[in-house]
Order: structure tokens, then sequence, then C-alpha cells
């Protein structure tokens, strides 16, 4: 040790003797160009040797002290081990200058400029270890770093200096991890990836097929899906019909994503002379120990790519789900079994339940509004007592508000979610109508409180999703939560006898989402429409619901004109104003929008509060809802929304365009 601390002091003097040379020579230099200079050179080198001399002095005795601090904490076998340790040691001082290193450190990185390195490390572990000081706990130091194509695991403890003086100093061992982080990282690339792949409705699409085209479409189906399959060496098990399970080390699930699930149109381009369009829907899971639980995360995932209407992939990785495709449209099913089925079930939770609550979203609309009508309605009729929560009357629903203000039946059945939780108990059954997102309901403290939760909703399924509900009815084929609440009441085995207010509510809600039945409507949106009708709906009284005052038609008009276009036929505008009614103004205009020739989709944002609303709209050639989901909304391909923080419009305009500009590019790849 003496001798390393005499090698320390040595080295020193000599830095020292050098600086001093340099500069007497420049001083020299000086005073024969101007013979002034002379008296004050001589001065200015005597300090200069006067100075390095004190600090010469003090620097030996901080070194000395800090050698004699490890001789003394250490025995003569410790002491040994410490200086031909087989990892390479350093010790550091605050400002990351080197105060002692070993040779083995000084071999090991002949070729290297540690410095720089020595740097980095000073730098990221200053603050913990002035965290450390101030709370007078020692910590462990352990960092990974590469080094010269070689992985170090850096580990070390701080010391303090003596007392009366600042600083601390760092000892670091680098211990080369470059074998064991590759046999990590190839145990982890040999895990398992387990996927599941599924033909969309295969049933139904068939069907519509001659019987001898059937077998040559299987076979192109099955030759295409084999085919992705084997790009990443996978073992692919055909278990049913329409249903694959797939096999693969996790090595290839970077080259899956950057694929982009390719497989997705090769199975829309088959052929069909435009008789029917054949698309997949593919869950892929790395989460949990064995295979089954990976294949029961798989179908998980699978769970949420049907709900959100199939023709998508997704990855689901540390409970984070990546989204891709889901550019079709929703498909509407032919069958009412499961309509029926749910029916049934739902009738037999409300007469097991002593009381059942019933809640939308925040801000509710009209689809809102008549689908929780509706089940109000079915309970009513079971003989059970029921209860709507809704905290806001949206400016949208002033028309109807007044009309249902008329009814002396809903005057203590409209309650806020402050009362809602003051009555619920055990026996409550929650009923969520139009909505199924965590984050987006009224009252995410009534959840909590209920055992039994069913779910209505016709949105496609986000990954925020409510996950412990009892039953659900997720259908994205629906134009609207009041289009399935009608199905349901056509299918219990009581008689639903709907007031006027209930059914025309119901029907609203059908109009609304469906902009008077011109989008997303289906076979069964009609046939919903008119079991209301019979049931008494007054066709006009409904329509003037949905006028517009003259000044809203006119903010309307200046939004519209104010619109931008970007990407040839997109249009993106901005509603300035604060006002409480700012997500309906537009909705609205992002509605007329559409109207306009050669738009095929549109967004209108506005400040609502501390956030940024956006409503999109499509006629279905571009899929608002996987573009406005990157911003953390959702929806359908045509209509979608979403609430923005943290941004003011002008910003959240910007990354909305880069989010198109995304789309586009993912289209194009």
């Amino acid at each position: 040790m003496q001798n390393n601390s005499r090698k320390v002091l040595d080295t020193l003097v000599s830095r020292t003797k050098i600086y001093l040379t340099i500069i007497f020579f420049l001083l020299v230099f000086i005073c024969i160009r101007s013979a002034y200079m002379i008296l004050p050179s001589i001065g200015i080198f005597v300090l200069i040797v006067l100075y390095s001399y004190y600090t010469n002095n003090k620097r030996r005795s901080e070194i000395s002290e800090t050698l004699q601090d490890l001789t003394l904490t250490v025995d003569s076998a410790a002491k040994t081990s410490l200086i031909n340790s087989p990892f390479p040691l350093v010790i550091l001082e605050a400002d990351g200058n080197i105060v002692w290193r070993s040779s083995k450190f000084t071999s090991e990185f002949a070729n290297v400029d540690i410095n720089t390195y020595i740097k980095d490390i000073s730098i990221d572990i200053k603050q913990k270890i002035e965290n450390t000081q101030k709370s007078d706990n020692s910590q462990d130091i352990e960092k990974q770093i590469e080094i010269n194509q070689k992985i170090y695991r850096i580990v070390g403890k701080y010391m303090n200096a003596k007392k009366g003086k600042k600083g601390y100093r760092v000892i670091l061992y680098f211990i080369d991890d470059t074998e064991n982080v590759k046999l990590q990282k190839e145990y982890k690339d040999s895990k398992s990836c387990v996927g599941i792949i599924m033909v969309d409705n295969y049933e139904e699409t068939m069907q519509r097929l001659e019987s001898e085209e059937r077998p040559q479409v299987i076979a192109e189906i099955d030759k295409y899906v084999y085919e992705w399959t084997d790009q990443t060496n996978g073992i692919l098990i055909k278990t049913e019909k329409d249903r694959y399970i797939y096999f693969f080390e996790q090595r290839y699930l970077k080259s899956v994503k950057e694929d982009k699930f390719s497989i997705l149109d090769k199975i829309k381009d088959i052929d069909m002379k435009e008789k029917v369009q054949f698309t997949l829907s593919i869950a892929i899971s790395n989460e949990g120990s064995t295979d089954k639980e990976k294949y029961k995360s798989a179908q998980a995932a699978m769970d949420i790519v049907l709900g959100r209407g199939g023709d998508q992939g997704v990855i689901r990785e540390n409970d984070i789900y990546k989204f891709f495709g889901g550019r079709a449209q929703e498909v509407e099913k032919r069958t009412k079994v499961k309509a029926r089925i749910i029916a049934q079930a739902l009738e037999n939770l409300i007469k097991e339940s002593k009381k059942v609550m019933i809640m939308g979203h925040t801000n509710p609309d009209m689809d809102c509004v008549g689908a929780s009508l509706g089940i109000y309605r079915l309970a009513k009729t079971l003989e059970r007592n029921a209860y709507i929560v809704m905290n806001n009357k949206a400016s949208a629903l002033e028309a109807f508000t007044k009309s249902i203000e008329k009814e002396e039946e809903y005057e203590d059945v409209i309650i806020n979610k402050e009362v809602a939780l003051e009555n619920v108990d055990e026996e409550t059954l929650l009923v969520i109508v139009d909505t199924h997102k965590l984050n987006y309901v009224e009252s995410s403290e009534l959840l909590e409180k209920v055992k039994e939760i069913v779910i209505i909703d016709h949105h496609r399924r986000s990954a925020d999703f409510i996950e412990n509900a009892t039953l659900t009815f997720q259908e994205v084929y629906a134009s609207s939560a009041s289009e399935l609440v009608a199905e349901l009441l056509q299918y219990v085995e009581e008689k639903i006898e709907l007031k006027t207010i209930e059914a025309e509510s119901l029907y609203a809600g059908i109009m609304m989402d469906t902009k008077n039945f011109t989008f997303k409507t289906g076979v069964r949106t009609f046939e919903a429409a008119a079991y209301l009708r019979r049931c008494g709906v007054d066709i006009i009284r409904v329509k003037k619901w949905f006028q517009s005052d003259l000044k809203s038609f006119n903010k309307i008009a200046e939004i519209v004109g104010k619109a931008e276009i970007v990407n040839d036929n997109i249009a993106i505008s901005v509603y300035e104003e604060k006002a409480k009614d700012v997500n309906v103004v537009c909705a609205k205009a992002a509605d007329e929008l559409l109207t306009i020739s050669d738009i095929t989709a549109s967004f209108v944002m506005g400040q609502l509060g501390d956030k940024v609303c956006i409503s999109g709209r499509s006629i279905g050639d571009i899929n608002v809802q996987v573009i406005l989901e990157k911003l953390g909304g959702g929806g359908h391909i045509t209509l979608a929304g979403a609430q923005v923080e943290g941004m003011t419009i002008e910003e959240t305009k910007q990354e909305l365009i880069n989010r198109i500009n995304e789309y586009f590019s993912e289209i194009e790849n």
C-alpha cells in the first residue's frame, strides 16, 4: 500500500513540475517581448510556485489520509486482495477525478479512453449519493455499462471524507458481465410466445360461398397462415376450422412487430369476385411463466380484438397492448341467438338483485340516456327498484330534459353519484351502458362497491376495459347501445311495455349515433327502430330534440369555414370559444364537415376545461378510431373521440397531424 501511495504522490509532483516549467517559459517569452513585464512576471511566478507548493502539500495530505483510512480499516490479507483484485478497481472523488486505480484496471482499459466513461458514471451516481448523504444512509452503487464491446457491472460503495472536509469518494469494481448478459438474453429469447389466430365470422362468411368454392378458400387461408408463421420458425396447430394456435420463440417477437401483421392484408386480398372478404383476428402474448398462462393471456387479448371488430392483430407484453390493423368495417352478425341468451341472463341477474343501478359515461349523450331508460323499464317490469346515475345534464340533452321533467315517475329516478354511493349495497346490480372503459364511467367508486356488474356497449374494446363484469354484451357491429337494449327488451320472458318517453329516447339514441340512419346502419338497426316505432314513438317530437338554435348553427358554420385540409381529404378545425357545450359543438361541426365533397374524414377540437376534446368523423375510408386511440381516445371506424390532457390546442393539433401521417405510413407499409 505504501508503494502505491508513493507512486500516486510521485505522479502528482511530476505533473506539477511540468506545469511550472511551461509557465516559466511563457513568462520568459513575455519578458523578452516587453522589459516592463520582468518584475510582474517574477512576482507572478513566485506566487504560482507558493500556491503549487501549498496545494500539493494539501493534496498529498488528503491522498495519504485516504490510503491510511484504507490501511486502518483492512488487515494485511484484505489489503493484498484490494491491490491485487481480479476485478478492475478504481477510487473516485466527487468530481470524477481518479484518486487511485488498481493494476488490473490499468491493464484492462489500456486502449480505452476511460475518462469519458468515468465522467458519465460519476454524473449518474452523483444524485443518488447526494440523497444518501442527506439521509445519512449508506447505499450500494450498481450500474451496467458497455465498454469496448464488453458489458461491465459496476458495483461499489461511497465513503464520506473526513470531518470538516467536503465531498465523498467512491470505490468501484468493474465486473465483466458479458457472458452472463448473453446467457440471460439467450434464456429470454428462447422463451415461448403463444398466439391465437381466428378467421372472423367464419360460418356466416362461408355460407355466402358456393359449396365448390369453400375448400379452395380454406386451402388458400391455410397456405397464407402457414407461410406467415414459418417466418418465425413457429409451430402452428389448427385446432378448429376457424382457429389456430401458434407457438414461437420470443427472439422473433421484434420481427413480428416490424412485419405489422402483413398476413391481415394478404387474407383480405383473397379474390372472391367481391362476394365476401375474409379477415383474421390475431392475439399474441408472452406474459406468464408457463405456456398455459400465456395461452390464457392471449385468449384475453383475443377477446379485446374481437370486441374491437376483428381484422386486427394485438401483442400483449408487460401488461401493454399494441394493436395493428383494424381498418375494415365491422361485419353485422345475422344470428340473434346471443341477444336472446344475454336477455335471459340479464333478466335472471335482475331478479336475483334487490336494487338496480344504471350508469353510463361522463357527459352523457342521447344514446347513453336512451339505453339507461330502457334498462330502467326492464328492472321496473321485474318489480325491482331502479335508479339512473347521472351527474351532469349536458346541454345537448336540454330539449330532452324538459320533456322528461314533465314525467313525475322519473323525479327521483335520476340521481347523482353521491346519492348512489349512499344507497348501494351487496345486493345491488350495476348495469353500465354505452361504455366499457374503467376511467370513463360516471362514478368509478361505484364499481368497487358492487359485486355484480353488467356491461352493454357497442364501442370497440379498449385496453382499459372493466375486467370484473359478470355479464358483457359488447357488439361492435351495433349502431348504438340503444339498439342493443331495444333487442334485449324483445327477448326477455316478461312482456315489456315501454312508456312513450322511453321508446322515444331509445329511438333518439339510435338516430344520434347513426346520424339519422346514415352511418353504421344495418338490418338489425332498422328492426330495432321498427320495434320502437310500434311502441309509440313520435318521430317529429324526437326530431325537435336535435334542433339547433341560430346561435349554435352560426358557431358550427364558423368552425366549418376555418377548416384546414391535410392529406388531401382530411379536414381539421378548431373551436376557439370556451363554453360548456364545447364537445357537442365540436361533434356537430365534425358531422357537418363530412357533408362537403371530397372530405372523407374530419376532426374538430376545442378546450373543455383543462382538457382538449377532439371529435373525429369518417365516411368509412379512414379509421378515425385507430387515429384517436393513439391520443388516448376510442370509438368506431366512422365515429370516435378523445380528450387530451397537458397540451394546448395548437400542440394537440400538431400531435393529431402527426398521428394522421403515422396512420397513412402504416397503411403504405
